[in-house]
Formats: C-alpha cells, sequence, structure tokens
C-alpha cells in the first residue's frame, strides 16, 4: 500500500522510553555519555512496528496530525524512524517530521550539554541521523518534507538541505492545506506559521499513542515573556472528545492514561479560576472506564493552592496512595519577586508576585500530602538578572529543604524561543550564565538526587521489562552518588570544572571504563567529605 504523507519523528520522539517517561531525559545528556547500547536497550528503545512499517503506538503529536490529514480525505501512515524503508515510495508526496528538540537548544539539553562539557546531545544526535536517512530516501523519490513540532522554531533557525519547509505552530488549519498545495506541485513558503483551530475543529485520534496519551488542554493563558505560548491559546477539549480517545486506547489494550495538559489544574476554568467539578467528573469518568493509572506532566503551584480539595480529590480517584503522580513539570521559575513581577506577572495569580514564595511551599505540601511529587523548573539568566535576584531564588530553594519537601527542583537557563518576548535574548553558556548560578545549580541537585534515590522504585515502577527494570534501578545509586560530586565541583569553581568533563567519554569500550571509574572516585570522595564533615557521634 502507498501512502500521500508519511509521519515520523526521531528517535529521542519517537520511543516509550522503556515504559517510564522521565527516563526520556537521558537523551538530552551528551551523546559521548551514554553509550548507544544503553539507549538502545533502556532509554530510548525502538516502539514496535507492523509488517507494513505502521507504528503499533506513537507518539500523540503523531497521531494528533494523523487524524487532522485522514480527516481531510489524506491517506497518512504514521512510521517510526527505523521503518521508514517500508512506508516510503514513490506515492508518497509528503514525510512530515515531528521534532522536539533537534538542535539540542531546549533549556534541559542546553543545560545537560553545558555542565558537562559540550558536545552533540541524544537528541540532537537522533535527528541528524534522521537526516540522513531522510535525504537518502528523498533523493530516490522526490517528495518534500515538512517539519513541525514543538521543536519547530530550532530548524527554522537553520534548516537542513533536506527540509522544504517548516510549520510552526498548531496543525488543523495549515497542514492540510500545504499537502494539498504540493499535490498540485504548487510552491510552499519555506516557513509557515500554524493558526489557531477552534475546539471544534480538533479531530480526535484515530489510533492508539504512547502511554495512552490523551490531550484534555491546549495552551496555557498566564503568559510568561519566557515561553513561547501565548494566552489567548488556551481551550479545554470538550469531555465527549477526551471519552473517544480514552475509549481508543484501552480498545487497544492501555489502560494506563496519560492526560495531556500544559497545567492540570486549568481543565474546564475560566479566567485561571479552578473548576472542581470539571476536575472531579474528568478523573471519575477516565478511572470508570477502566483505566488503571491516570498520569498527567504538568501542574501549577498556584492552581494547587487555591483548591486543595481538588488536589486531594484527585489523587483519591486515581489512587495516588498506590503509584504516585510520575513527577508533574512546575514552574517555579524564581524566588525574586522583582523577576516574577517583570517577567511573569500572571505566574502566582489569584495571588500576586509578593506571595509567591509562600505559593510554592505551601503547593508543594498539598501535592507531596496527596501523593504528587513535582519536579520543579527554574529560569535563570534574564537579561537583567541580578546576584540579589538568584540569592533570592536560593533562599526559597533552601526553605523547601529544609522543610524535607520531596520535590524535585531544576534550574535551567532561560532560552531565546523564536516566539517568546525573550527571543532577542543571547543563547546561554558557560561565559554568559550568572556566577550565582553554579551555586543554585548544586544547592538544587543534591536535594534532587536525595528525592530521586527515594523515588526511584516509583519512576521505574511501570517499566515493561522487568530485566531493564533491574538494571536501571541498580545504576541508580552508583551514577547519582558519582554525579553528586560533579555539581559539587561545578559549584565551587563557578563551571570551570565543564572543561574536565569535557574529556569524560562512553563511546567506546576504554572510554566507560575510565567514565566509570571517574564517577565512582567522585561517589567515594563526596561520601567522605559527608563523613568528614559530620562525624558519628556517641
Amino acid at each position: 500500500m502507498s501512502w500521500e504523507v508519511v509521519l515520523t519523528s526521531d528517535r529521542g520522539t519517537f520511543t516509550d522510553y522503556n515504559g517510564s517517561s522521565p527516563l526520556g531525559y537521558v537523551a538530552c545528556l551528551p551523546a559521548r555519555l551514554v553509550p548507544r547500547f544503553f539507549m538502545d536497550r533502556f532509554f530510548t528503545p525502538p516502539i514496535k512496528a507492523y509488517e507494513s512499517g505502521e507504528a503499533v503506538v506513537a507518539p500523540y503529536g503523531l497521531r494528533k496530525v494523523e487524524a487532522i490529514l485522514a480527516s481531510k480525505g489524506i491517506s497518512v501512515v504514521v512510521s517510526p524512524p527505523e521503518h521508514l524503508e517500508k512506508t516510503v515510495d514513490s506515492g508518497t508526496k509528503v514525510l512530515g517530521i515531528n521534532v522536539h528538540d533537534p538542535y539540542a537548544l531546549s533549556p534541559v539539553s542546553t543545560k545537560l550539554t553545558m555542565i558537562f562539557g559540550g558536545g552533540d546531545s541524544w537528541t540532537a544526535k537522533f535527528f541528524r541521523e534522521l537526516g540522513e536517512k531522510v535525504r537518502k530516501l528523498r533523493t530516490r523519490y522526490g517528495f518534500k518534507v515538512i517539519v513541525g513540532g514543538p521543536g519547530a522554531w530550532q530548524v527554522a533557525m537553520d534548516m537542513p538541505d533536506w527540509v522544504d519547509a517548516v510549520l510552526d505552530g498548531e496543525a488543523e488549519i495549515d497542514f492540510p492545506e500545504l499537502v494539498r498545495k504540493i499535490e498540485k506541485n504548487e510552491q510552499i513558503p519555506k516557513v509557515t506559521y500554524g493558526r489557531m483551530p477552534k475546539v471544534e475543529e480538533i479531530p480526535t485520534i484515530i489510533k492508539p499513542s504512547r502511554f495512552g496519551e490523551v490531550q484534555i488542554t491546549r495552551g496555557c493563558p498566564r503568559g510568561c515573556q519566557f515561553c513561547s505560548i501565548t494566552p489567548e491559546t488556551f481551550r479545554s477539549i470538550p469531555i465527549e472528545d477526551i471519552v473517544k480517545e480514552v475509549q481508543l486506547n484501552i480498545d487497544h489494550g492501555i489502560r494506563s492514561i496519560e492526560l495531556l495538559t500544559d497545567d492540570i489544574m486549568l481543565y474546564g476554568s475560566k479566567k485561571l479560576q479552578v473548576n472542581h467539578e470539571a476536575l472531579v467528573n474528568l478523573f471519575t469518568t477516565v478511572k470508570r472506564m477502566g483505566a488503571t493509572h491516570i498520569y498527567f506532566p504538568h501542574i501549577s503551584a498556584p492552581g494547587a493552592k487555591s483548591s486543595p480539595k481538588t488536589v486531594e480529590a484527585i489523587a483519591e480517584i486515581a489512587e495516588y496512595d498506590k503509584y504516585t503522580a510520575e513527577a508533574p513539570v512546575v514552574g517555579l521559575e524564581s524566588g525574586s519577586e522583582r523577576i516574577i513581577s517583570k517577567y511573569m506577572r500572571g505566574k502566582p495569580f489569584p495571588w500576586t508576585p509578593h506571595d509567591w514564595g509562600d505559593v510554592i511551599v505551601d503547593a508543594t505540601g498539598i501535592m507531596v500530602d496527596n501523593h504528587i511529587h513535582p519536579c520543579y523548573t527554574m529560569t535563570i539568566g534574564y537579561p537583567d538578572e541580578t546576584d540579589e535576584d538568584i540569592e533570592e531564588s536560593i533562599k526559597l530553594v533552601e526553605r523547601m529543604i529544609d522543610l524535607d519537601l520531596k520535590a524535585w527542583i531544576f534550574p535551567l537557563p532561560v532560552i531565546p524561543m523564536t516566539a517568546s518576548r525573550l527571543k532577542g535574548n543571547e543563547f546561554p553558556w558557560i561565559d554568559t550564565i550568572p556566577k550565582k548560578y553554579w551555586d543554585i545549580l548544586y544547592i538544587s541537585w543534591k536535594h534532587s538526587i536525595r528525592v530521586t534515590k527515594e523515588l526511584f522504585p516509583y519512576l521505574t515502577s511501570e517499566m515493561r521489562n522487568p530485566i531493564v527494570q533491574w538494571v536501571v534501578r541498580n545504576m541508580n545509586e552508583r551514577v547519582f552518588s558519582g554525579i553528586e560530586g560533579i555539581f559539587k565541583e561545578l559549584g565551587e569553581t563557578k563551571g570551570k570544572a565543564t572543561e574536565k568533563f569535557a574529556k569524560v567519554e562512553f563511546d567506546n569500550f576504554a572510554g566507560f571504563a575510565k567514565t566509570m571509574y571517574y564517577l565512582a572516585a567522585l561517589g567515594f570522595k563526596s561520601r567522605s567529605e559527608r563523613k568528614t564533615a559530620f562525624p558519628a557521634t556517641n
């Protein structure tokens, strides 16, 4: 069978991370630090495909675009990158590629490649490898290549010769139009900015998604300047459409459902007010349909603090006391009232920037009490950010640590995404990041490593392969003991130690052995220093 449109992504996206999505962050590390064997077997294994090359399950973004095209009568298939030779042929008009972090410019990849001495991340390497394959197929069959997805802005900045066009934004309206133009041999622009569809113009997916992913909201109304999502984009998906997608996944044997949203607390909301009834109805409906687990990727601190009863209700319905919510990301951003007020004034609503520290602390307690352990991200490196601003952030982090709040805290550099209001900023690197960044980095990571060690069994509980689960769990203690030493040295040298880490590599057996020895030595050194600093007492 021949398809007009084939949809795919690079391996860094087109994987199920062995059933544990937090393992996806490993792909943000420099590729020289993680052997391909580990990526292929443990962290980013390929997704299975049918004999035809069609994916059995696929990332939600690809499934949504598949549904969009199918609703317009365009023949389409979603294929893992390893199977493109089976799905692409002379009848293919368009190869659509979904990208998340093709050039490693996302905050996490920028941070991890910076502090570990530079080099391509696995996300960038996977994209480059996909490009090599696509270039050959494109030369042979003559189809057009259109790149879209959350990382499309990166490709638009530096378009490879094998890419014909970039769609930056939502796909419902503009992607079918681009395909029709290509079918008619008409010219298409190099970059198209996708228009925003109405809720009723968003079709439901027609085939099962990875992790049982189901979108419940789109966009965010808070309007932070560092983010590319603008307030007018926020929409809640009707419960009838959510039910259709949940049922589709359950019918295919997928009973662990992930509710995709930029803030679970805003489902069904108006003017940033938590809609308790809508959320309780949503979770109750999904649970009654047969979902064994219910996850969500994002939650907000103001939402949790403003309605503790809602947090308690959804946790009880989902039975998080049995497995915990899996590290939903929460924007902490800064402890500085000045930074919050200037760059993200809507972030604390219904509170003010002055209340932000209390909002974070109180909300964390509410979430943790209900078995929701948040993963806080901070943004450091605003144009006028001072040492005093970062000191305020450090004080907030230390306050959380003193209260023993079991939440991750990850300081990230501010990235000038092209659709954000900070697009004119320079990209952060060792010589431009504030010196105080290294202090907050060490304090936060030391705490986060402790939290990871404690909660790691929960994070890996959904891994489908028990052998892989055992290997990953047993790597945890050794690897994180070594990493703690690395971050301590980074803090002490204000980042200069990155030059040393640039020599660490895993890309051959000798490099692997040397790096394991290095991590073990750092771990031993770190433990020895702790014993010296805190001698035993009788």
